[in-house]
């Protein structure tokens, strides 16, 4: 018996179908995959994809799980955070990255012990990184002596900063702060200690810079951002706060005396790398903030930077959680892999734990969904391509706070992408979403917590022509009929389609008053969808017909 996620993306794929064609050629909904995720433990099963690529980079540092033919790379992903030996052949050096974790690590100076900037072995930490180096380039040097690095993309991974002045304060009487500034004030110390945390972040990217050819590898530190991952008090300033607000940029960096980031550190960095992991599972309630959180950390850095927005996304809750080390819901994956160019990132980068992959016997279908969203989202490359707009009706901030929906939109020439989700949603819920650009509007309809994904061609409907008023259908599930309520008579010709999850219509019924019956009695129980159609647009209903037999 096929598991009522694979009937969910049979669903998908019929109201894709039915979107794309039929009297209206308005609207193109991404074609689902109609697959069965695996559950089997410790696999991934990549052939299950088409091959298929996308037009922004998505890096991949999840569980390789013995495969050794750069599977990701024909699947949406367009570079490997980790290769196997064979796989060193496969790839150039622009399908490679790597995280370097050994930064401040090893030496067992303040800097490790208690993250302080002071009284550290610069001699020996050099001498690291230089090894490092050597080791990444196999020794090999260019004409002006720098390490040729065969990556792309190199994230430094350093984490020993004191985030908060109380815990800065913390340090103030250990030992292994030098008594010059420990006798200072607080205020003096918390000064002394961003400086010189500021600068010692800022000697490792400008040695592993000065002596290796960056040229055309992009850099960035691994959650060092203007703005710090945070997970509880994103509505308790207002996003006009959060974006203007020089007091939240995370002092690592900004050293400026203007109104944007700056120094030392912040300089080296060609990149932003917010990172983005869930804590909360459904049902408690806090799980239902997980888009607009992550989207909080795209939009609020991009609001900040200029430079290109990278985040780190994983399909595991975050460590902290009691749902770690378990994986996220398959729509929590879709729509992490679809939703953040839409909010600004310029990539993605997915990341799992390299030791859970040796230590633990995992189900890994999340990465799966996340793999599907991808493939979703490439059937829409062109949108993604050359000139276009990003639609940001409402910031993510606010969306949490009021607990709305989430939309965003890409604009090309006359045509508007669309992906929506509500996550705030019930099982079954229907909401109905109104977007919009400029005189453009459309209302569309989500069931649940479905991940809508749709293109329109707004020179074929604009908001000054009809659409669909919000319908209810119920009772739902049903057994032997269905109403269908519009409130008032349509203006318009209107159509009523009911269809199986293989896409074979069973019934069609002109609409010709206000609250319309179907009969359904003979129908075989399941799941259908229902079609409401006319010539300004068209929703869908997920319907369930259940008898006891």
């Amino acid at each position: 018996m096929r598991n009522r996620l694979s009937v969910w993306y049979g669903l998908a794929a019929l109201m894709g179908l039915l979107s794309g064609g039929g009297a209206s050629a308005q609207q193109q909904c991404a074609t689902a995959l109609n697959f069965t995720p695996v559950s089997q433990a410790n696999r991934i099963e990549w052939s299950k994809f088409p091959t298929f690529s996308l037009p922004f980079p998505v890096i991949y540092s999840g569980p390789r799980l013995g495969d050794t033919q750069a599977s990701p790379l024909a699947h949406g992903f367009a570079q490997l955070g980790n290769i196997t030996e064979r796989e060193a052949a496969l790839t150039t050096s622009a399908q490679r990255a790597i995280i370097y974790y050994g930064v401040a690590y090893g030496l067992g100076q303040p800097w490790e012990q208690i993250e302080s900037p002071w009284n550290n072995n610069l001699t020996a930490y050099r001498a690291n990184w230089e090894n490092w180096m050597i080791g990444v380039s196999g020794g090999q040097k260019n004409a002006a002596g720098q390490y040729v690095l065969p990556i792309s993309r190199l994230v430094l991974d350093i984490e020993r900063i004191l985030e908060t002045d109380t815990q800065i304060l913390r340090i103030k009487t250990n030992s292994l702060v030098p008594q010059q500034y420990r006798s200072l004030s607080d205020a003096e110390f918390l000064v002394a200690y961003k400086r010189a945390i500021r600068n010692l972040y800022a000697e490792a990217a400008r040695y592993i810079r000065q002596r290796s050819d960056l040229s055309n590898i992009a850099l960035s530190g691994y959650a060092d951002t203007p703005i710090l991952n945070n997970a509880l008090n994103i509505t308790t300033f207002s996003w006009a706060d959060w974006t203007t607000n020089l007091n939240r940029v995370n002092y690592l960096t900004n050293d400026s005396t203007n109104s944007r980031p700056g120094g030392p550190y912040y300089e080296q960095l060609t990149e932003m790398a917010p990172s983005g992991y869930y804590y909360y599972d459904y049902p408690n309630p806090f799980a239902r903030d997980y888009l607009p959180y992550l989207l909080f950390q795209i939009e609020v850095n991009r609001a900040w930077s200029s430079k290109p927005i990278v985040p780190f996304v994983g399909l595991r809750y975050h460590p902290s959680s009691s749902s770690y080390p378990g994986f996220v819901q398959p729509f929590m994956a879709e729509a992490t892999a679809i939703f953040p160019v839409f909010s600004g990132a310029a990539g993605l980068w997915l990341w799992d734990d390299p030791t859970l992959e040796s230590s633990r016997s995992d189900v890994y279908a999340s990465y799966e969904y996340f793999t599907h969203g991808l493939y979703r989202l490439s059937q829409f490359s062109d949108m993604f391509q050359g000139s276009y707009e990003r639609v940001i009706e409402t910031p993510a901030r606010d969306l949490m706070e009021k607990q709305l929906p989430v939309w965003r939109g890409i604009v090309k020439g006359n045509n508007i992408l669309i992906a929506a989700h509500n996550s705030y949603a019930a099982e079954g819920q229907q909401t109905s979403l109104t977007v919009r650009y400029k005189n453009w509007q459309q209302t569309i309809q989500l069931t649940g917590r479905e991940v809508y994904l749709c293109r329109f061609d707004m020179s074929v409907v604009t908001g000054t022509e009809p659409t669909i008023p919000t319908v209810s259908v119920f009772p739902n599930p049903t057994s032997t009929s269905l109403t269908v309520s519009f409130g008032q008579l349509p203006t318009n010709p209107t159509r009523l389609t009911l269809a199986d999850v293989t896409g074979r219509a069973v019934g069609q019924w002109p609409v010709t008053n206000a609250t319309q019956m179907l009969n359904v009695a003979s129908l075989p129980t399941g799941t259908y969808v229902l079609t409401i159609s006319t010539d300004g647009g068209r929703q869908t209903h997920k319907v369930i017909l259940n008898r006891d037999r």
